[in-house]
């Protein structure tokens, strides 16, 4: 009988350029999808697709988080990297989709935020805090979907969810393994031995009530058609908003509240 996957292992299949884009993702599970573009302060970040979408016949606002499948593809994400201007993007969605009484979907994958100084001077550190402070307070269902990389405050700035679910393969944690790894030890070579310890799969986070449930990508050990893990993933997105729908706003801000202090 085969074990289950350590975590390195997961780690590594969750960072593979083979992996669900969620530009892929919002292609083959929404019916119609619009795209907006730009913070209205200084750029339009390619790192952070989102726009306005409609599943089964309502009206949703997704945001997701991109990386590339080439070197061309990545170096215009920063790999999934958002900058101070994507994570503005995403603010400015959520709060048109609030206004509009819309729910939102969002899709992490992402190492974390873009760590160049020229991010720090626009104000990375305050647009990320923002995100979370207004993410917690939206009046409309949240619903996250992790479907690769969740790394530290990158992720959460867009992950302050009603609802947060993982793909089967993707991690979630603070800080990469790498970074775990040269903090404790001052030995970056040792991140599989960090990533064993830092409880990031989704198994881990599912028993450590983190998250709510996990999308499978494997059933009987077989691996499944992107086609079963999309019509999963959508199952998933329907189920929560009806659930989600039958809260009022205020009980839906008291919900997530609770979710993230109870940390």
């Amino acid at each position: 009988m085969k074990l289950k996957k350590q975590a390195s292992e997961i780690v590594k299949l969750a960072r593979k350029a083979e992996r669900l884009t969620s530009r892929e993702i919002i292609e083959v599970i929404f019916d119609t999808f619009f795209e907006c573009h730009g913070d209205r302060y200084y750029a339009d970040d390619a790192a952070v697709v989102g726009g306005i979408a409609t599943l089964s016949g309502e009206t949703v606002t997704v945001i997701g988080i991109q990386k590339g499948r080439d070197l061309t593809e990545n170096l215009a994400t920063n790999f999934g990297s958002p900058q101070p201007e994507g994570y503005r993007k995403a603010l400015r969605l959520m709060k048109q989709a609030e206004k509009f009484k819309r729910p939102i979907i969002t899709f992490v994958d992402t190492p974390g935020a873009f760590c160049g100084i020229e991010a720090e001077e626009r104000g990375e550190g305050e647009a990320i805090a923002r995100n979370l402070y207004e993410m917690s307070h939206l009046k409309v269902p949240v619903i996250t979907i992790m479907t690769g990389e969740g790394g530290s405050g990158g992720a959460l700035g867009l992950a302050v969810g009603n609802k947060v679910w993982m793909l089967e393969h993707s991690i979630y944690s603070i800080l990469s393994p790498e970074g775990f790894a040269s903090i404790l030890w001052k030995d970056s070579s040792k991140a599989d031995e960090a990533a064993n310890l830092m409880k990031l799969t989704a198994n881990d986070l599912l028993e450590l009530t983190v998250i709510d449930g996990i999308i499978p990508e494997t059933k009987r050990q077989k691996v499944l058609s992107n086609e079963q893990i999309f019509a999963s993933m959508k199952n998933v997105i329907q189920t929560e908003l009806t659930e989600l729908s039958r809260l009022s706003s205020d009980e839906l801000v008291a919900q997530r509240l609770a979710r993230f202090r109870k940390y």
